[in-house]
């Protein structure tokens, strides 16, 4: 029996905010809490964040967390997870250089053409995938020609995750699936790979070592306690990248089992017994050792529901008062009063461009299909449709590879709305679980409790505290109504992609 009395903490770092998740030994949610912080879009097509902001989200969070009743003198051990692809870049003093490059940033367009035409096969034999603007490798080769300055000053690189946990331990590493994400690891060889890594032309004495993402990375130094409330000595697991941990945590330990992630972006996620590279999709290894998992992804998810509070939702931000998540409950409300197929509005998500299953930079998101009787509440679910609607195009490429799919697990802050969960399950037309918590943030906090011994192993630690919430099943009659649907948005796709790439070169000759 694992202990009752154990709390442990799990710490996400996603692509718009800090999770805080503390559970004791059987899995029982003893208090969450999350701190949004910004995302700097200065430039089309660009996405940066500020390092700073990840440790002050964390600060807040987990004080929100212990002034809900959470006793941390309890504490047995801490992990953190975070969002995959963006390098940290550390001077020799291990102070930040600049802003992080997001994996949503799309700049190094021409970097990635150039790395496919010189090299593609070769990096798709080291690393299992193909360049695109989200990777690591190609922001480096474009750091390096545009800004040399900082290639020059950069010692050490870390990412997202492990940037905070070198803060609170003072040990710096990663883990080997986070490794995985930068397109200069060899996957064969389990070790950084030093010719994809001179493609850079970073120092490749900047990597940091690997670690398993169960090993414990020191303790939390007394300034981090200072800061935190953690208390000093506590000890630090390294946890892992947010879409591995969010797969284990939501109960997908099993060859067949799928997530459909509904967060900032979105995901597609199949769990397989080996590796599966293909040039469209994305291969990572598994929290359990030996297993993988296939990635189709879709750029913008939740974050356009964000997108849409901030621009223009004044009106719910109003009525919600100092409660911000109850903005999206008031959207909902809005969305539900419209019918199926949004009385023929339609959205396209690709407010970042997009990735799965097109890899196309120069896509834009619209609204089309739009009247003078079309309502604020047909914009809403407009965008829930379309947003569930890009996912199934992500599902289209898992079918393509005919990778068996046995259960699906509906997971992110967006399968907490009734509403868009069970959009969601219409357009697939195939049931689907929504699993408790099942998030990033309580996938690494098994994490921490596997690091010290409070588990056996990583598969029991999580077939022994994940509560499935609810199981949804589809309505045959909307079902069939939104297959007709997703027809009609992928031909508004393919009549508007020749116009993006058409603007996106005329932009750039201007």
């Amino acid at each position: 029996m694992a202990r009752t009395d154990a709390v442990l903490l799990g710490i996400d770092f996603g692509s718009g905010g800090c999770k805080v998740t503390a559970i004791d030994g059987s899995g029982r949610l003893l208090g969450e809490a999350s701190r949004e912080y910004p995302t700097y879009y200065e430039r089309p097509g660009w996405s940066e964040q500020e390092p700073a902001d990840w440790y002050r989200a964390m600060c807040g969070a987990l004080a929100q967390v212990r002034a809900s009743g959470v006793d941390f003198t309890q504490l047995c051990a801490v992990a953190f997870d975070g969002s995959t692809h963006n390098a940290v870049l550390l001077d020799g003093a291990m102070r930040p250089i600049r802003r992080t490059i997001m994996w949503t940033d799309q700049r190094s367009v021409e970097e990635c053409a150039s790395l496919k035409e010189k090299h593609g096969e070769r990096i798709f034999e080291i690393a299992y995938q193909m360049p695109t603007p989200t990777w690591t490798l190609p922001q480096l080769l474009w750091l390096k020609r545009h800004e040399p300055e900082v290639a020059a000053k950069t010692k050490h690189i870390l990412f997202v995750k492990d940037f905070v946990r070198f803060l609170v331990s003072g040990v710096a590493a990663t883990d080997r699936i986070e490794a995985q994400g930068t397109l200069f690891y060899d996957m064969k060889a389990r070790a950084w790979s030093r010719e994809l890594f001179a493609l850079t032309g970073f120092d490749f004495a900047a990597l940091p070592e690997l670690v398993e993402p169960t090993s414990r990375l020191g303790s939390v130094t007394p300034q981090a306690a200072a800061d935190t409330g953690i208390p000093a000595g506590t000890p630090v697991i390294c946890g892992t990248s947010d879409s591995a941990v969010e797969d284990y945590g939501a109960g997908a330990v099993e060859p067949g089992d799928c997530i459909v992630k509904l967060a900032t972006a979105g995901n597609v996620n199949v769990m397989t017994a080996s590796a599966c590279p293909y040039p469209s999709t994305l291969t990572y290894g598994h929290v359990i050792p030996g297993m993988w998992y296939t990635v189709s992804a879709t750029n913008a998810a939740a974050l356009c529901q964000r997108w849409f509070r901030d621009l223009f939702g004044d009106a719910e931000k109003a009525e919600a008062g100092v409660s911000a998540g109850r903005v999206f409950d008031l959207m909902d409300r809005r969305a539900a009063v419209s019918p199926a197929g949004a009385n023929g509005v339609m959205f396209h998500p690709y407010l970042q461009g997009e990735r799965s299953p097109y890899w196309d930079a120069k896509l834009r998101g619209s609204f089309t299909g739009l009247s003078i009787a079309s309502t604020r509440g047909d914009f809403i679910r407009a965008l829930l449709e379309g947003v569930a609607f890009s996912l199934l195009d992500c599902y289209g490429l898992i079918e393509e590879m005919g990778l068996p799919v046995k259960r699906i697990f509906l997971i992110g802050g967006g399968a907490r709305s009734a509403l868009w969960s069970g959009i969601v399950c219409d357009v697939f037309n195939l049931p689907v679980a929504v699993p408790s918590p099942g998030d990033a943030s309580f996938g690494a906090a098994l994490l921490a409790g596997t690091g010290i011994g409070l588990f056996p192993d990583s598969r029991d630690a999580v077939k022994r505290c994940l509560r499935i919430d609810r199981e949804l099943r589809p309505d045959p009659e909307r079902a069939a109504q939104y297959a007709e649907l997703f027809r009609t948005y992928r031909e508004i796709h393919d009549a508007l992609a020749p116009v993006y790439r058409k603007r996106g070169t005329a932009s750039r000759a201007r």
